[in-house]
């Protein structure tokens, strides 16, 4: 029912998507328009109905220490609001009795109530706090959590490390379009290993040395760097052999980087090789990028490093041993290259909490996942889109003869038609440019960076051609010599679509494309009145003709 008036009985409501624990379902109405003597309409309710719950994500590690705020939506969706990291070195000096340090646990108390305050502030509802290696190994673990319980009034859940990996597997595996990976995850105190095969987790491994650890280890030796580094991979090396099934793994196995510092080596070949994309999740770095990079860090001392751009000065003194790590298992496991994924623990964690099927299962569709909730994040008409998204999937089948593209492009149309029109958020005139620009820089799961420029251009052309030379040229090292006349080809598609559905009422129904000499005819399956569809799609002839040279008819 509204929640201002009863006007609605639960006949009205239907059960939709899956909830967490704990919460009753929430149904959404059917009726068009809401016109109970409160006065809301059913945009209004659906927006109150829409946002079921914020909470805050807490996760204390070795090294640092963060948080996230997130929206969880009411049919399985969730977004983050809100973020804040620091640096701890909770696990710092552990080594020598593993006790954890009066200091280290000061800073740590003080920042979590920087948390706390900040989740007070933003009317976080409830608070989801746990810790990983530093405090599951701390001798005083039992003294440490109740002083934070009284500090901050946080109650921490220590992770076992089997609890650990499987987030962090979960963050990844509901994130990224990669069947058969290893994970490989560089904390502070620990390094976690997970193989996974089919989307099933099969072997993990968590080993207990991790930037801060191992940079705390090898430290004291009066080594310079790079000799240093060179025990660090020696070392690590040896940890590696006494895990059997890493010398079993499928040789079609992609690694998977994870963690702040895999972020920081994005950031660093991002300036080096001046990558246009900010986007860290799904990055592709092979082998051949990562070790001069290591080679160029690994000899520097101290103050040199801290010089670097992209690296942060609270990780230059840990990075030379999670690079040494990353060194080993890449020449362990013979690896040519690993991509980087943004997603770990704490997006484990948000995906259990928003859609709990995932405690059993991972999502089957990473990527129409993460669509729909930018669909519905930036308020798109969620009808139309589906409509749009439909004629364009008929389009690009039917013209197949004509474009000659492989499926994978058919995944580029896709995302460019489910987020065509998000760039209304920030105006509806010129949109096209500002869809191509949030799409650039929106969140997308399962997607390569290349679909992700492609998807973006696309969405540009949907109005019209509008692909400006300058903002094609930035994106040159991510495309592909003849892309600019496949987003050509795609977007008219795209633009002939969304005209056949320019009313919003789903008149036309469906098209069959018939081939005949210099021409295409395009027949449409309708119900009612197709006039306003049929002129607006007609106006992309000119450019129709021009990408597939051949004239168009539209009946």
């Amino acid at each position: 029912m509204c929640y201002n008036c009863t006007q609605w009985t639960l006949s009205d409501f239907c059960l939709v998507g899956v909830f967490p624990r704990g919460r009753e379902n929430t149904g959404f109405p059917h009726a068009p328009a809401h016109k109970g003597g409160c006065g809301q309409t059913t945009d209004n309710v659906f927006k109150e109905v829409l946002k079921l719950e914020k909470i805050g994500i807490i996760d204390l590690g070795s090294n640092s220490a963060r948080l996230v705020i997130v929206n969880l939506f009411a049919d399985g969706y969730f977004m983050v609001v809100d973020e804040l990291k620091e640096s701890v070195r909770l696990g710092q000096d552990m080594e020598r009795d593993g006790f954890l340090k009066p200091q280290r646990v000061a800073e740590t108390v003080k920042t979590l109530r920087m948390f706390k305050k900040l989740c007070d502030a933003s009317e976080v509802t409830r608070i989801i706090a746990v810790a990983t290696e530093a405090v599951r190994r701390a001798k005083n673990q039992r003294s440490f959590l109740d002083e934070i319980q009284a500090s901050c009034g946080i109650k921490l859940r220590v992770l076992t490390a089997e609890e650990e990996a499987t987030y962090v597997y979960r963050g990844v595996i509901n994130t990224m379009d990669v069947p058969k990976g290893i994970i490989l995850e560089i904390g502070g105190g620990s390094t976690k290993i997970v193989y996974y095969n089919r989307r099933n987790m099969l072997n993990h491994a968590t080993l207990p040395f991790g930037a801060v650890t191992l940079t705390d280890l090898f430290s004291g030796d009066g080594l310079k760097p790079e000799a240093q580094a060179a025990k660090m991979e020696e070392f690590f090396t040896e940890q590696l052999k006494g895990l059997e099934w890493l010398t079993q793994l499928d040789p079609e196995v992609r690694m998977i980087g994870v963690g702040g510092s895999f972020r920081n080596l994005f950031k660093i070949t991002k300036l080096v090789h001046k990558y246009p994309l900010d986007t860290v999740h799904n990055f592709n770095m092979p082998a051949e990028d990562f070790f001069p990079v290591y080679d160029m860090i690994k000899v520097l001392d101290l103050d040199k490093k801290k010089k670097i751009k992209g690296l942060s000065a609270e990780r230059a003194d840990i990075l030379p041993a999670a690079l040494a790590i990353i060194k080993s298992f890449v020449t362990y496991i013979n690896a040519p290259g690993f991509i980087i994924s943004g997603s770990g623990l704490r997006e484990g964690i948000m995906f259990n909490q928003a859609l709990p099927i995932t405690v059993e299962k991972p999502i089957t569709d990473v990527m129409t996942y993460s669509l729909t909730t930018l669909v519905k994040y930036y308020g798109c008409d969620e009808k139309h889109v589906e409509h749009v998204v439909n004629l364009s999937i008929q389009l690009f089948k039917q013209l197949r003869v004509l474009h000659k593209f492989p499926r994978q492009y058919l995944k580029v149309l896709k995302i460019a038609a489910m987020l065509h029109d998000c760039g209304m958020r920030i105006k509806y005139y010129n949109h096209q440019r500002h869809s191509c620009y949030m799409i650039l820089n929106s969140t997308l799961y399962g997607v390569s960076h290349r679909e992700i420029v492609l998807a973006a251009f696309t969405a540009c052309c949907h109005k019209k051609e509008d692909i400006n030379a300058y903002d094609w040229n930035r994106y040159r090292d991510v495309l592909h010599d003849d892309d600019i006349e496949i987003v050509k080809r795609l977007g008219v598609m795209l633009r002939i679509a969304e005209s056949l559905d320019r009313s919003n009422s789903g008149t036309v129904k469906g098209i069959n494309c018939d081939i005949l000499g210099d021409s295409v005819i395009m027949k449409t399956e309708v119900e009612g009145d197709a006039s306003l569809e049929i002129r607006a799609a007609m106006s992309s002839g000119a450019e129709f003709k021009k990408a597939f040279r051949k004239n168009l008819e539209i009946l």
